[in-house]
């Protein structure tokens, strides 16, 4: 295992940061493996699976079990981390620009294809290469002008030649469920069924580039724009990228913890990166549907909130599944979801104001067009 501590430059007078990178395996031998957590700093059940990851990672190391790279980053974002408000823990945007940590990565599929579009050719393993070797040129190249920026660029820096990149959050109160892109699903499965996700979101552009679809989705873009001039170029899905979200903020514990890890490990062992033979895979909880099909059910208006039903519940239309009581008024309205499918999130706070979001059920009918991530 070696360490590697990233400075982040751009910080106030007097204080500075950095990003510690762990990497297991040899470089170059295999797959290379992504991980980081708590990119937003107030989700911290990804940190504890990140230390059990260290632990485990370590120890195959030392078995000779790994057949790839894996670079893991335990705390994604000391920015965030050190966002303190009256003891309450400010970590999903930054304070000075309030610009969400998980938005704003850099895209370059257009300049990449402008610059190699007449060297790529039907060979998908050379087109890789070349064009992580160009990726690699252009993150490097970036200017950060903050602390935020070079932020971005150092976790771009790390992760965007990865075969796999697994960015670990979670929601309010949340059973496990994963982001990831459309054309990535059969990658993406067995992850799923190892993690025991209730729900896998799929997309193709989610809205603002956030960290897994900039490490992804320069892939398909590529794609689709070698299809669109003519050309024949092979071009390969080659970075799986998921969004893991291990449940609620409050799911923090070592049973948790230990659980993930070991469904990471199984499903890396599934994969090759590591020797060994992977545990069966698990049946699958629930099918794969588009985010576009994720509904987010709102507060009517402003209340006390009594849920009816957990997170991980199939429903149907109609279904209730918390009420919003004024208490001064003495209105109550029933929250009910509109289509069938899976109530994977809800708020944890229990007093909502008009229009706020209490609960996301994934349902197969893809509704939704525009930006499709919350703030």
């Amino acid at each position: 295992m070696q360490r590697i501590d990233h400075p982040l430059a751009g910080g106030s007078l007097g204080s500075s940061r950095s990003i510690s990178s762990f990497h297991y395996g040899k470089a170059g031998s295999g797959e290379k493996v992504y991980i980081q957590a708590s990119l937003h700093a107030d989700e911290l059940p990804g940190m504890l699976t990140a230390w059990h990851l260290k632990q485990r990672l370590a120890a195959l190391e030392a078995e000779g079990r790994l057949a790839g790279e894996v670079v893991l980053v335990p705390v994604a974002n000391p920015i965030g981390l050190d966002q303190n408000l009256n003891g309450v823990a400010l970590g999903r945007f930054e304070l000075h620009t309030g610009q969400n940590f998980n938005r704003h990565y850099p895209a370059f599929a257009g300049e990449i294809f402008a610059e190699l579009q007449h060297e790529l050719g039907s060979d998908a393993a050379a087109n890789t290469r070349r064009i992580r070797q160009l990726l690699l040129q252009k993150v490097a190249a970036m200017q950060p002008a903050s602390e935020l920026a070079a932020l971005r660029k150092q976790l771009m820096q790390l992760a965007c030649d990865a075969d796999v990149v697994l960015d670990l959050h979670c929601d309010c109160a949340a059973a496990m469920h994963l982001y990831t892109g459309t054309p990535l699903w059969p990658q993406c499965e067995p992850l799923a069924r190892y993690l025991g996700a209730v729900a896998t979101l799929l997309a193709e552009d989610s809205g603002d580039n956030p960290f897994d679809e900039a490490c992804s989705q320069l892939w398909w873009q590529l794609r689709d724009l070698a299809q669109a001039a003519g050309s024949e170029a092979a071009i390969a899905m080659a970075c799986l990228s998921v969004t893991i979200e291990l449940r609620g903020q409050a799911d923090v514990g070592h049973d948790f913890a230990r659980q993930d890890c070991d469904a990471i490990i199984a499903f890396l062992t599934h994969r090759g990166v590591i020797r060994g033979d992977a545990p069966a895979l698990p049946a699958l909880v629930y099918p794969a549907t588009p985010l576009a099909g994720s509904e987010t059910l709102l507060a009517p208006h402003a209340g006390v909130v009594h849920y009816y039903l957990a997170s991980g519940c199939l429903v149907q239309p109609g279904e209730h599944i918390a009420d919003v009581i004024d208490p001064i008024n003495d209105r109550v309205s029933a929250v009910r979801a509109h289509r069938a499918g899976m109530l994977y999130a809800t708020e944890s706070r229990h007093y909502a104001i008009a229009g706020q979001w209490l609960a996301k059920v994934a349902s197969a009918d893809a509704f939704k067009s525009g930006k499709l991530l919350s703030a």
